[in-house]
């Protein structure tokens, strides 16, 4: 298949965004897996509701060192290189989380899991972002997303069926061990394949020409769009280097006055504010939730189940629209619909009636209500800020200083990340779950406004002329 100009290589380029898009499988995976397993870590820990919170979220922590150092070292030995050592991590993490007998040991693989998430995270996107043509980068760069909610959909998947094998997921499944150790181990098939098919991928041209490997850099852009046109973008990326063409370093992206660049402080909205809906409260505690809200423990893992097929939907008519419409009006849409449904769960939760331990009863239509809201939330949240977030890092920075953007903005996505997942628990217990989504929703309002003043429109733009 070629373009317009020459003769771009469009089954290299897609056989390529596809093994980098494992590494948001992966993601996915790893972050919906702990949805199944609250009960299971609870009782096998002795964990009161602060230890739970944080045996949760603990990962985060390692996905926000993981992003913000994953970000710099790829400036450093490569994008493909640091992906191949998270690929590692992946492998470990589930074997070492399902083997965990204390909680210092479980903490200790699901935060060494994070730091895979955290580089796989912010390098998938940008590595995508790097080898695709302008015109089809939103829809390509956006199968990461696609990926990352089929691995959260399979992780609940595999929890309900190893629950429903087991009878529930702190039951034991096979060879005395209790559903909930076997939902980390079946993580290690795809975290290998990950490993092996990374072997097989080149590394990013923007990287190689930003390191002075201009003839390698010349060799995969041959591959990529044709010996005529490969030329022209080597000399196209080289002028949107600095002028003294110095490596890329975290301090390119340093402002006199405003501490960092404008360009970074969007970033770092985009970042935040895509935790600050509340969204992973629904993927990490979604079994949690629903039971709270009166479901049982199957009924609850097979909510998470349908909560992943919608967000696939979404995420297919996202990467259908994102390079017909542009990123700013998705995300406007997103916002504005994430602002009513959750405003809709806070009003059913904050009206419902509670009962002994603190478990609410929907009575009348207010389950289904807040079922469908929820539902609706996050198809919302899939059209919008969960696919078109990560593209938007990983194309909206200049070449100079993108792996550095990506891991300031990668810092505070998962930084934000952790400081939701960690306060859920201690929300739950103090101001409900009416208190809680009313606060996402505020948050979801706020996002309108970051949206409309500050996010500017990158569809269609080689990245050489992103400015910053």
């Amino acid at each position: 298949m070629t373009s317009e100009k020459g003769s771009t290589n469009f089954t290299f380029i897609i056989l390529i965004t596809l093994v980098a898009t494992i590494g948001g499988f992966l993601f996915g995976y790893d972050s919906g897996v702990i949805n199944g397993t609250v009960d299971g870590l609870r009782k096998a820990f002795h964990s009161n509701s602060i230890g739970t919170g944080f045996n949760v979220a603990c990962m985060l922590l390692g996905c926000a060192v993981g992003a913000f150092f994953a970000g710099w070292l790829a400036d450093k030995f490569g994008r493909r290189t640091i992906l191949i050592i998270a690929s590692v991590c992946f492998a470990i993490n589930s074997i070492g989380a399902g083997l965990a007998m204390t909680s210092g040991q479980f903490i200790f693989f699901r935060v060494l899991g994070g730091l895979a998430v955290g580089a796989a995270s912010v390098l998938a996107p940008a590595y995508i972002s790097e080898v695709t043509p302008a015109k089809f980068r939103g829809t390509l760069s956006s199968v990461q997303q696609i990926a990352i909610i089929t691995g959260i959909t399979l992780s609940f998947l595999s929890n309900y069926l190893l629950a429903q094998k087991a009878g529930a997921s702190t039951a034991i499944l096979a060879f005395g061990l209790p559903a909930w150790r076997w939902m980390f181990w079946v993580m290690i098939i795809p975290s290998l394949a990950f490993f092996f098919a990374l072997l097989f991928i080149p590394e990013s041209p923007r990287f190689l020409v930003a390191s002075r490997k201009k003839e390698k850099a010349l060799a995969v852009l041959k591959k990529l769009m044709g010996a005529d046109e490969a030329q022209i973008k080597v000399n196209e990326i080289e002028a949107s280097l600095v002028a003294d063409h110095h490596r890329p370093k975290l301090t390119d992206i340093l402002d006199s006055k405003t501490v960092v660049r404008p360009i970074v402080w969007v970033g770092i909205g985009l970042a935040t504010f895509q935790q600050l809906v509340g969204i992973n409260v629904v993927f990490y505690y979604g079994a949690v939730l629903w039971q709270s809200a009166g479901f049982t423990e199957s009924q609850s893992l097979l909510i998470n189940v349908i909560t992943g097929g919608v967000s696939i939907a979404a995420c297919l008519v996202a990467t259908y629209l994102i390079d017909k419409i542009g990123r700013k009006p998705l995300l406007t849409i997103g916002s504005i619909g994430m602002a009513l449904t959750l405003g809709t769960m806070a009003a059913v939760f904050a009206t419902a009636i509670v009962k002994t331990g603190n478990v609410l009863e929907l009575t009348g239509k207010s389950g289904p209500i807040a079922l469908i809201a929820a539902n609706l939330y996050v198809f919302f949240f899939n059209l919008s800020w969960g696919p078109v977030m990560w593209v938007m890092l990983g194309e909206m920075f200049p070449n100079q200083i993108r792996g550095s953007g990506l891991a300031v903005s990668g810092l505070a996505q998962w930084g934000s990340n952790f400081g939701i997942t960690m306060t859920f628990p201690i929300l739950l217990a103090s101001i409900g779950l009416g208190g809680a989504y009313g606060f996402y929703s505020v948050c979801a309002v706020i996002s309108i406004f970051f949206i409309l003043k500050w996010v500017k429109e990158t569809k269609g733009k080689e990245l050489e002329e992103m400015k910053g």
